[in-house]
């Protein structure tokens, strides 16, 4: 599209989606700015550091329909009075071709007609909100004629970050343009992290009040402590989770399970099958019954026929001496007792996880625990890290062993619990790469 700006030079063919421009000769005259036109394009970079960023050649893509190959641009300098960098394209599809990711900004001519597309008719951004679904991480400056700020305007409420009149440009003006244009966007990109930051760190709190709730324990002379660790890398929780509740007859109920997986599909799958726990358990559900209902829970709510939990549920008699087992695919409880090593309780009777199989049964077993012991419950992330550099895992026998020497050196409650996760992660030489949820009953004699 003709403009009425006058130009002395060309973009170089080689920065362009045109073909082959004319040779210049070194006695072509200067442009407007007393800079000889260049020869070829040249792509300069440094390590030069400024204000503590390192400098970088910035380039841009120019998008204007212009039949006789005379763009609008001017010779531009970067901050650094170094070259900017100019490709032209005079349509989408030359765009596309030329936007690699060394371009950091876009000018594009909001006069260049929009590819067809069904309601874009009356649209006349319809270029521009063109551009940005094809380039959503580059700056866009918007060219419009000139008088035509409404539209300018306009163009910035869509997504570009200014806009410009055509026959106001010139190089100081347009380099300051793209300069502003590009720092621009890397800020509203960081603060568009930062916020999604904040909104992950929101569902975390919210997730983890879901998996990890408060006890209910008015009543019962037994003492609770827990602990959870998320794997490494983890943006928000992964699928452990536990609850403890005492109902009305005195019975105390204790679970912990584990989705298989990691992020915020399995995180929710916990949250809903921990409250549906609940709310059965209180409903005076146990055993064999509530793991089938719970079964149906996961199958109605799971995203991929794939997905599976698996479950420890115990409920302690209101004397506290007797419990019942169920285990469906999880490690078996550790009990300790005084004068007694501590050992795993049975799990010859261990049902499948939950999800695998329809119609499954999971027994439930009953234990005698005495008169005064400490019940550990805890997710598979506990016994699965590995033993220095090698293959090694620690295991049941290895956790079993743990816990029975910290317990000779007197630990007891969170105290126990968090040198047993501190000294998981130590062997493994790291953060471990699955969550790690730990829950510990005691009753004094």
């Amino acid at each position: 599209m003709p403009v009425p700006v006058p130009r002395q030079r060309a973009i170089p063919a080689v920065e362009s989606g045109q073909a082959q421009a004319a040779s210049l000769s070194d006695g072509a005259p200067k442009d407007s700015l007393g800079t000889a036109p260049r020869k070829e394009a040249k792509v300069e970079k440094t390590d030069q550091v400024e204000n503590h960023t390192t400098h970088t050649n910035l380039t841009l893509l120019l998008i204007e329909d212009d039949p006789a190959g005379s763009p609008i641009v001017p010779d531009l300098l970067d901050q650094a009075g170094k070259p900017i960098r100019v490709r032209t394209a005079r349509n989408l599809t030359e765009a596309e071709r030329l936007l690699t990711d060394d371009v950091h900004c876009i000018l594009l001519d909001l006069a260049l007609p929009a590819p067809g597309r069904a309601g874009d008719g009356d649209d006349e951004l319809a270029v521009l909100k063109h551009v940005l679904e094809l380039a959503p991480r580059h700056a866009v400056l918007a060219l419009t004629a000139s008088g035509d700020a409404e539209r300018g305007a306009e163009a910035v409420r869509v997504g570009a970050q200014d806009y410009l009149f055509r026959d106001e440009l010139d190089g100081r003006l347009l380099s300051r343009a793209i300069r502003y244009a590009v720092e621009r966007k890397r800020s509203d990109t960081a603060e568009r992290r930062l916020a999604e930051g904040r909104m992950r760190a929101q569902e975390n709190r919210r997730l983890q009040r879901g998996l990890l709730p408060t006890p209910l324990l008015e009543g019962s002379s037994l003492r609770f402590a827990a602990r959870y660790r998320p794997g490494r890398s983890r943006a928000l929780l992964g699928g452990d989770f536990y609850d403890v509740v005492r109902t009305q007859d005195g019975t105390v109920h204790a679970m912990i399970g584990d989705v298989c997986g990691h992020g915020p599909d399995e995180a929710a799958l916990g949250v809903e099958l921990r409250i549906a726990w609940r709310a059965l358990t209180l409903a005076g559900l146990c055993g064999d019954q509530l793991l089938g209902t719970l079964q149906q829970v996961l199958e109605h709510e799971r995203a991929d026929d794939e997905i599976f939990a698996t479950l420890c549920t115990v409920d302690i008699a209101p004397d506290g001496r007797r419990a019942g087992l169920c285990l469906a695919g999880h490690p078996a409880p550790l009990l300790a007792r005084p004068g007694q090593a501590p050992r795993l309780l049975p799990y010859d009777n261990n049902g499948p996880a939950l999800g695998l199989l329809p119609g499954a049964r999971w027994p439930r077993m009953q234990v005698e625990l005495g008169a005064e012991w400490s019940l550990m419950l805890y997710t598979d992330g506990l016994i699965e890290g590995r033993i220095g550099e090698g293959r090694e895992r620690l295991g049941q026998d290895g956790m079993v062993e743990m816990i029975r020497r910290q317990l000779s050196e007197g630990l007891r409650g969170e105290e126990l619990l968090r040198a047993a996760v501190n000294e998981v992660r130590t062997l493994n030489g790291g953060e471990l790469t699955d969550d790690v949820a730990v829950l510990l009953l005691d009753r004094e004699g």
